[in-house]
C-alpha cells in the first residue's frame, strides 16, 4: 500500500480529490462480479458431476470386471474337479482305505 506524506500546505480540497481517487481504484463488488460468482458456482457443480461420473464408470468397470474373474473362477473349479474325478483322486478317505487294503 502506498503512502503519502500529506504536506501542511495541502489544501483541503486535494485531500478529497485524493480520498476519492484511492476510493475509486479499491474494487466493489458489482453485478458483474456476482455474474461470475455464480458463473463459477455452476462449472464447480458441473465438475462435481463430471467427477461422479467418471467414478460411477470406474465402479462398473471394476464390478463387471470382478464378475468376469468370478466366471472364470468357478469354471476353473468345475475343471478341476471333473479332472480330480477322472484321475480318481475325489475319493472319500473311507474309499482310500478300502482300496488300499
Amino acid at each position: 500500500m502506498k503512502r503519502l506524506a500529506v504536506d501542511p500546505s495541502t489544501t483541503s480540497e486535494y485531500i478529497e480529490w485524493l480520498g476519492r481517487r484511492i476510493n475509486d481504484n479499491i474494487p466493489v463488488p458489482s453485478q458483474g462480479d456476482n455474474q461470475l460468482a455464480e458463473k463459477h458456482e455452476k462449472m464447480n457443480l458441473k465438475l462435481d458431476i463430471d467427477v461422479q461420473k467418471l467414478e460411477t464408470e470406474n465402479l462398473r468397470k471394476g464390478k463387471r470386471k470382478a464378475e468376469e474373474d468370478l466366471i472364470s473362477l468357478k469354471t476353473d473349479y468345475k475343471k478341476l474337479l471333473l479332472s480330480a474325478r477322472t484321475a480318481r483322486l475325489g475319493k472319500t478317505s473311507e474309499q482310500w482305505c478300502q482300496e488300499i487294503q
